[in-house]
Formats: structure tokens, sequence, C-alpha cells
């Protein structure tokens, strides 16, 4: 997967500045256990953060309650530490207050998608113009194993001894449902793709969602191995790039068609089909955008890896911001001791 971001450049509306990564490192421990996926997420931020031009001070991280919530403390920005659930709502506030500062948010799956569910599809809906990292290892790791939104069926945890019986959120799925304009998914073990990711969430205007397969080397270790490890990922994973044909394959010898609206693997071994009869990705389409998401938990096709949609569409801040000011053109610049007070009010000598 490295070898197809080599040639793959973001390209950035802002100049670098002074910066480097160590200027986003902090001088504690990062207390997340030995070969976390956390570790690369945090490495990859840090390294892009300097490329993005922007201040410091003007940069804020966000999270809740979980392992990936200890992000704030880790990197060299402002941070905000809140409560379970509520990193989206937080942030949320924050920028339609401070539209001036890039918004971050670091969480996990059980963190974003089970109490923090509501937030989230209220956020994407909204178009935010927040960046969501979702550290997603399938189970609740902070807590010691209990299983979460996106375990999967059968998957043994400590509450669910004999497997789990509940069907997984797609996260990705959801974020499309729910209006996010930036959807995209990557993994731990390929830092490149990772900068990418994050470079193309930063450039974006609206709300990014980028979910990030993070192994948790304690209580659910390999969950992601099919899909990341060299000897497996070839065959098991496409890769989503804009105006390129969905191939894939150790030897790229394989593709996918549609059949109607059903993603399909075709061979081009036997000369039936070429790479000329390949969906070709359009990160602009959304119908295309669900049909790839959808295929995320199909064991007859790969699992897709990169951006499915990044569309434009105006954020919440700026249609909030554009309301005051036609508003305020209209009726004046008002008072807030008359809004206080109300219409109804009297005096007592």
């Amino acid at each position: 997967m490295t070898t197809m971001l080599q040639d793959i450049v973001v390209k950035r509306n802002v100049p670098t500045n002074q910066y480097t990564p160590k200027d986003f490192k902090v001088d504690i421990d990062v207390r997340w256990c030995a070969g976390c996926g956390g570790y690369s997420i945090l490495s990859q931020v840090q390294r892009i953060m300097p490329e993005l031009g922007i201040p410091r001070e003007k940069i804020v991280f966000v999270s809740g309650i979980g392992c990936s919530s200890r992000f704030p403390y880790y990197i060299n920005v402002y941070g905000f530490h809140s409560i379970h659930g509520r990193a989206l709502a937080v942030a949320s506030g924050l920028k339609i207050a401070r539209p001036d500062l890039s918004v971050w948010i670091a969480t996990g799956d059980g963190d974003c998608m089970s109490i923090g569910g509501n937030h989230f599809i209220h956020a994407c809906r909204r178009n935010v113009d927040i960046n969501v990292l979702m550290f997603n290892n399938e189970v609740y790791s902070l807590t010691k194993g209990q299983y979460s939104p996106t375990s999967q069926p059968g998957q043994k945890t400590k509450t669910s001894p004999f497997g789990v019986v509940d069907d997984p959120f797609n996260p990705a799925s959801l974020a499309l449902g729910s209006g996010a304009t930036f959807v995209a998914r990557g993994y731990d073990r390929d830092p490149k793709m990772l900068q990418y990711l994050f470079e193309r969430a930063a450039a974006h205007k609206g709300i990014s969602f980028v979910e990030i397969y993070a192994n948790c080397v304690i209580f659910n270790d390999g969950a992601f191995d099919k899909y990341t490890e060299k000897e497996y990922r070839d065959d098991t994973t496409v890769w989503l790039e804009d105006g390129k044909p969905l191939i894939f394959g150790k030897n790229r010898d394989k593709g996918i068609i549609l059949d109607g609206f059903t993603p399909v693997v075709v061979s081009f071994e036997d000369g039936k089909y070429s790479p000329n009869d390949v969906i070709v990705h359009n990160e602009k389409d959304s119908i295309l955008a669900f049909i790839l998401a959808n295929m995320t938990y199909n064991p007859e096709v790969p699992r897709p890896i990169g951006v499915f949609q990044s569309i434009d569409k105006p954020s919440y801040e700026e249609k909030v911001e554009n309301q005051i000011e036609e508003v305020t053109k209209k009726l004046g610049e008002g008072d807030i001791n008359k809004l206080m007070r109300g219409e109804d009010f009297w005096t007592i000598d």
C-alpha cells in the first residue's frame, strides 16, 4: 500500500511555517501499551502538523474518554479532555465560537459510536468544520476488554464470553449516511498512508472523518492482520484513489465491477475482463461512496481503504456567521440587557 502512495501529493493552500515535528512533541511519557496502534497515529499527526502552516496556538485537540482520548496530553497544542462521548459536542461548540481555530478530535470506536453516537451523527449532519480521528480497535480497551459497537459477531470479550451476537456498526457507512462530507479509512501500520489521509482531512472544509484501524495488543490483538499484514493486504484490500480504477491483488490482476449496484470481483487472467472494465473511483459520487463503504464486511470483496468521499458543502459555522451578519444588518447589534430582561419585567422602588 505504501508504494502506491509515494507519488501522491496533497495540495495545500497554506505555506509551510518554521515548525518541525519535534515542536509538537511533549516532555511526558506516552502511556499506551507497547505496540498500541496509537503510537503510529500520534507520530503521523505530529509529522504533518508543520506542513499545515497553522500556528500551534490555533490548533486544538479535543477528546472524550478511552485510550485514544489521552491524545491531547501527548501533542504540544491546546487540548481539552472532555467526558465520555461528548468530544464532538465540545469541539462543535468551540469551532462555532472560534471558527479561526483548527479543531481536531481524537476518539475511539466506543467513545464515538456508542455513548457519543448521537453527537457524531449530528456533527456529520451539520457539517461542522472539525477533523475526527477515530481509533477503531473493535473493543473497549481502557475499561479492560468489553465488546464495542464495532466488535465482530462471534468475538469473545469480557462481556461476550460466548461471542458477540450484535451486528457491528460500519463507521464509514454511518458517517456517509449522516451527511459527512469527507470520509476516509486507513490503518496504523502504514505511516505514509496515515500522513496522506490526515493531510487530506486537514485541507477539507467541513467535517472530516478518518476511521483508523488501530491494533490493541492486549484485548484484541491481530484483529486487522488480514487487512494490514504485508502477506495478505494486497489481496484483501483495495486502495481508493480518485480517478483511478479499483484494481487490487499481489499481481494487480483483479478488479471490481458493478452488477447493478452490487460490487463483484473479476479477474484479468482469462481475458474476459480488463482494467478498462472496472469501476473508476470518484470521490464526488456519493452513491458510489455508499456502495464502496458497504463492501466493508462483505467477505466476497476486498475491504476498501482510502478516501470514500470528499465533497464540497457550506460548513455549519459559515452558515451561523452568515445568519448573524444578515440579522445584524436587518435588526441592528441588539442589546444584551434587553435580551436578558425579556419583554415582561417591572421595577420595584
